[in-house]
């Protein structure tokens, strides 16, 4: 019944962003690339505003039915043209190739659950406190301990997880979404339709992408992807409407907006975003229209009011809550020696430098790569490529985000965590991601202005200078196809390998133990849980484990402990109501049978006290 229910709802929630879609569609005439990153960040972008109102439920239900009244509108008129023979659907090749690709990844998600640590840390745990609260967390939500990190992804996929289901694997098929229609968006960039090589290098170029996303891969909630992927959408609008800003500003807003509510550092890949849109509204002679120039001044400020609408819900409702990097001021305060900060600063230098890492190695290769494609297009095919300004633009905003990177490990990040740079691959990949993208988009473009005839200057069977032009082209399209082919091969083994493999993960050996626990008004299980079990990996003592075990359990009272020390087991076990022995050991169990007279297996026990005496019973 229930699994009828939310087919039924999710069938509702497909058909309703197909409203929206059809709507926009309609009234802004802007082109299908756009049209799914447009609505889905709208949709976030109003259920974040509803949680803050605190009407998360409510604005999630609003939004549902003015889809599917939007919905009955476009079938209303679609019926009617059809009747009159003014409507037809028809897909594309690159179209069809482009969905069917989704449709495989998203297969995958839909068959994958959450591995990575910062997913119980915070990112899963945030969605599940959403999901059972209906309210976005407070101080009083003991689960989350990071309660400054924005939630822009996290409204989105409380909206799809509320009518479709509360799994992983849902959470993740949501936010592979805003992954997927970032990359339709970016294909927008190309003008002539028509010429299957420019996307045919674009899926090249963008799927090796890929190749540096590895350390924060879609098959989990983190969010350092999205933010380059978002801001290469914006870039992507802009220039399509770079000679009509005012479409470009309203077609960017939510994006800009929801960017900049993804994560803290979202702030300054929406700045990137923006200063593009600046930069087209003064290059194409409309810096003289009064009325351009305050669509674009709205859009800006429109961008930043969710932004700083976050950072007066911190101010106010979080006022006095102590959170994950609080600011420099309390870095500074707690100190750092000098010595700390010469050693941060020698090993950031080191990282930054290190050929033999995934984002050095990439900031290289395509350094090089757009330097060599430069030359060939200038000497070869006598063409002045636009590529070399890209590239030094590009470079100035890398040198820019490794000083900001820099300044967070020296003022902001805690000691223990500084010097051993946490995170430091993550945050880097972010930006090469984005500087890879970037050249990929421009070289796009070069290459459609290489062209010796436009589309529509001559009949199709003329639309080449010769034959052997006509002959390369064919050639690049198969080159670039099968490069394409290949490197989405790769991703798609690797997801599938983590897939697999489940069963051999930490979180799959504390869900074989705990279930997956959901509380009616999202009321926290206050009991006191100690977790036993091996510190392979460092699971206990990273804390690993204990993160899993709150999300499961929805208990924020969760300690674990590798080894029981027989003096003080009867100290120990007092503290807590429950014992969960995800992993177990000869030694324990000798200690557990001897002690407490039960034989030690996976599973909980609950302890309590008999007299003077410890009682362990298996639940």
């Amino acid at each position: 019944m229930l699994f009828l229910l939310q087919l039924v709802m999710g069938i509702l929630l497909i058909v309703s962003m197909v409203g929206y879609m059809q709507f926009v569609r309609k009234v802004m005439s802007i082109r299908w690339e756009f049209i799914p990153i447009f609505v889905f960040s709208a949709i976030a972008c109003i259920v974040y505003f509803s949680g803050l109102a605190g009407q998360l439920f409510m604005g999630s239900i609003v939004v549902l039915v003015a889809g599917l009244l939007l919905f009955r509108v476009g079938v209303i008129r679609a019926l009617y043209q059809n009747k009159r023979g003014a409507g037809s659907l028809s897909f594309s090749l690159f179209q069809l190739s482009f969905l069917g690709g989704v449709f495989i990844f998203l297969i995958i998600l839909f068959h994958t659950e959450l591995t990575h640590y910062d997913n119980f840390s915070h990112w899963a745990i945030v969605v599940k406190d959403m999901l059972s609260t209906n309210a976005f967390p407070t101080p009083d939500s003991d689960l989350i301990e990071f309660k400054n990190y924005p939630l822009g992804t996290s409204s989105f996929i409380y909206y799809i997880c509320r009518f479709m289901g509360h799994t992983q694997p849902i959470m993740l098929l949501a936010q592979g979404l805003l992954i997927f229609s970032c990359f339709y968006a970016m294909f927008g960039i190309v003008s002539e339709k028509k010429r299957f090589l420019l996307y045919a290098f674009l899926g090249f170029g963008l799927s090796t992408l890929s190749f540096f996303n590895l350390t924060i891969r879609i098959t989990n909630l983190l969010v350092d992807f999205l933010l380059p992927i978002y801001a290469l959408a914006i870039i992507s609008a802009v220039y399509q409407y770079r000679h009509d800003i005012i479409r470009a500003c309203i077609i960017i807003l939510p994006l800009a907006g929801m960017l900049t509510i993804i994560k803290s550092t979202g702030i300054i890949f929406a700045a990137i975003g923006l200063m593009f849109l600046i930069y087209m509204w003064l290059a194409h002679k409309q810096r003289f229209n009064w009325k351009v120039g305050l669509a674009v001044l709205g859009t800006i400020a429109g961008s930043l009011l969710p932004y700083f609408s976050w950072s007066w819900r911190m101010a106010t409702v979080f006022h006095g809550v102590n959170n994950k990097f609080e600011g420099a001021s309390a870095a500074l305060k707690a100190g750092k020696t000098a010595e700390q900060k010469w050693e941060i600063l020698v090993l950031f230098l080191r990282s930054s430098i290190d050929i033999t890492t995934r984002p050095v190695l990439g900031l290289v290769i395509f350094q090089i790569a757009a330097i060599a494609a430069s030359i060939v297009a200038y000497v070869v095919l006598k063409k002045k490529w636009n590529l070399w300004k890209a590239l030094i633009a590009l470079d100035v905003v890398v040198v820019l985000y490794y000083v900001g990177i820099l300044a967070l490990y020296l003022f902001s990040m805690p000691v223990d965590e500084a010097i051993r740079l946490a995170g430091f691959e993550r945050y880097a990949s972010s930006i090469v991601v984005l500087f890879a993208g970037g050249l990929v988009l421009c070289a796009a473009v070069d290459i459609e202005r290489t062209f010796h005839y436009r589309i529509g200057e001559v009949p199709d069977y003329q639309a080449f200078k010769s034959v052997q032009s006509k002959r390369r082209y064919q050639q690049g399209i198969i080159a670039c196809t099968a490069l394409a082919a290949t490197t989405l091969l790769s991703e798609y083994n690797g997801m599938i390998s983590i897939t697999k493999t489940y069963d051999k993960t930490l979180p799959y050996e504390v869900h074989a133990v705990t279930g997956d626990r959901w509380y009616t008004g999202g009321k926290e299980d206050m009991n006191r849980y100690l977790f036993y079990g091996s510190d392979r990996d460092q699971q206990v003592t990273s804390y690993y484990m204990q993160y899993v075990g709150r999300y499961f359990l929805y208990a924020p009272n969760v300690d674990g402990i590798v080894l029981f020390y027989e003096d003080n087991m009867d100290n120990l076990l007092s503290n807590y109501d429950y014992l969960v022995v995800v992993e177990t050991d000869l030694n324990a169990k000798w200690l557990l049978k001897k002690h407490y007279g039960i034989d030690m297996q996976k599973g909980i026990y609950k302890i309590t006290r008999s007299g003077d005496r410890i009682v362990l019973t298996l639940t």
